[in-house]
């Protein structure tokens, strides 16, 4: 067996606003497996590390990568247990050779068409105005789940914002998440909990830095509204301190990016510890390009879940990989008519 790589630039179609800046590019990596007898067959997977949060993202990324294709060529394992991207990125294309390389990775209705998933609408930060814009077309799009990213700009026109939906549609009709990404303190915490509690929010995702296990856990006991860890599961490689974290904080919800969280595996015995303690919890995407979001999504639609996930669409970037999701409203779906564009894919920079 043999395995490429090609490091890939995504380019945004507008300026993004996170909590690590505004993005107008993000480099991900493909993988792709074959034997080498039939090079023209492959299996096709992304690696698709985020500079700034993926533990791996450093100068080791390109060594470990290294190794596993040197590896690969000789069988032997390679320990990614410390390399979530790569460990997401390799079952995908093991999975994607296995089944005959047409880009199916798990068998579901969903992939001839016959089931959708129910997806939250993101608004990305940015002014208050165009984040007001951005509410008004998910709103009108049919979205009744919205994520809000706050904490980045002044926490009252942040609040405007939630006022701006709950004056139209009550928590029956539209619920709205919102992310802090660890953008409060101690000091305001509280109040803040206490005034989206007043707004009928849904719940927030990391709402102090991760790291801080008991300052959350105090939050967790007090906040008004359910609590989400999201950042706080990122470098968690073992089933005892996946295991600690759920016990020792007790959170509500987690939010499960298996990009970022050991691929399908690694996010599988999260589902399982949160399962066996009876926290909620979804799945998001990573900024990942078509090819990710495609086996992404097929796994998703195995795990049978009602509450909206958090999977992107790809329409994001200028320069994605045609593909078969599109999204139909608040549905994300499958177009069985459609594959991966492997034509384009075959002209990467391969390595």
């Amino acid at each position: 067996m043999r395995l490429e790589f090609c490091p890939y630039n995504l380019i945004f179609r507008k300026p993004a606003g996170t909590s690590r800046g505004v993005l107008t590019e993000k480099i991900t990596c493909f993988l792709r497996i074959f034997d080498e007898a039939d090079p023209s067959h492959y299996g096709i997977g992304e690696a698709a590390v985020f500079p700034g949060l993926s533990p791996e993202a450093d100068e080791r990324y390109f060594y470990k990568l290294m190794e596993l294709q040197a590896n690969i060529r000789l069988g032997l394992q390679t320990d990614l247990s410390c390399f979530p991207s790569l460990q997401m990125g390799l079952e995908q294309a093991i999975r994607d050779f296995t089944a005959g390389c047409e880009g199916i990775y798990f068998n579901s209705p969903f992939i001839i068409g016959d089931k959708d998933i129910t997806i939250n609408g993101l608004i990305w930060m940015g002014d208050y105005e165009e984040m007001i814009s951005r509410i008004e077309d998910k709103l009108a799009a049919g979205f009744k789940c919205i994520k809000l990213k706050i904490a980045s700009i002044d926490w009252s026109k942040e609040i405007g914002m939630i006022e701006f939906i709950r004056q139209r549609y009550d928590s029956d009709k539209i619920e709205i998440r919102v992310d802090a990404n660890g953008g409060f303190t101690m000091d305001n915490a509280l109040a803040r909990l206490r005034h989206l509690a007043d707004l009928d929010v849904h719940s927030i995702e990391q709402p102090i830095k991760a790291g801080n296990p008991q300052l959350m856990r105090f939050l967790c006991d007090v906040s008004p509204i359910p609590i989400a860890l999201d950042e706080e599961l990122i470098g968690k490689f073992t089933p005892e301190s996946k295991a600690e974290t759920l016990d020792s904080i007790k959170p509500a919800y987690i939010v499960i990016k298996p990009s970022l969280e050991g691929g399908f595996s690694g996010a599988g015995e999260w589902i399982r510890l949160a399962d066996e303690r009876n926290i909620g919890w979804w799945i998001t995407s990573s900024l990942e390009s078509n090819i990710g979001l495609n086996a992404l999504s097929q796994w998703v639609a195995t795990l049978n879940q009602k509450r909206p996930q958090g999977l992107g669409t790809g329409a994001l970037f200028t320069n994605n990989i045609p593909s078969p999701i599109y999204t139909d409203g608040e549905k994300l779906k499958y177009n069985p008519d459609v594959t991966l564009d492997r034509d384009v894919i075959d002209k990467l920079d391969w390595r």
